[in-house]
């Protein structure tokens, strides 16, 4: 049995949120929201983990980071006009095929779209789990509001390396060794 705040390749799914090249000039710590989630989806792939992009009315927002633009393919991204993603029927559909309770969320921006979507989802009786080196906003007082705000509603608060540990479950066999180099 393992304590409920772990992620677990079986249960989890991984939620990109609004990673947008639109919001790159505006948002500070943008590159290592994108950098960490990359690490993240990279671990996804290995395990046989599934992940989700949303894109926020990409028509003004553009499409999501260039660097996480080879990941991206017709199934698997969502676009959407709610800030939360769960506003949309649609996409609750497709969540619910995954069927997965734990979803591991990243994206932008902090107090708006992550923070209105993980709220949905909790509220949904998903396991949310925030990676706060994964999350961005244009503030940093807002995206620090909205981690707090997270933590109260039930979200877990975690970091890119805590997920993949917790995914890889082990060391020394062949997943570990192949995602050791996300980490170093």
């Amino acid at each position: 049995m393992r304590h409920s705040f772990i992620s677990q390749t079986s249960k989890t799914m991984l939620l990109i949120i609004d990673l947008q090249a639109g919001l790159e000039p505006v948002i500070s710590d943008f590159g290592l929201a994108v950098n960490q989630t990359e690490k993240l989806i990279k671990a996804a792939k290995a395990l046989d983990i599934p992940y989700l992009f949303t894109e926020q009315n990409p028509t003004k927002l553009g499409k999501s980071s260039e660097q996480l633009l080879p990941f991206i393919n017709s199934n698997n991204c969502y676009h959407k006009m709610h800030f939360s993603a769960c506003q949309e029927a649609q996409f609750n559909r497709q969540l619910a095929d995954f069927n997965r309770q734990q979803i591991v969320v990243t994206g932008t921006e902090s107090h708006v779209c992550v923070l209105q979507t993980c709220l949905d989802l909790i509220a949904n009786d998903y396991q949310v789990f925030v990676v706060e080196d994964a999350i961005a906003s244009r503030n940093e007082k807002h995206k620090e509001l909205a981690v707090k705000q997270l933590s109260a509603a039930g979200a877990i608060i975690t970091c890119t390396e805590s997920v993949i540990f917790q995914w890889l479950e082990k060391a020394g066999t062949e997943q570990f060794r192949a995602l050791l180099q996300l980490i170093k």
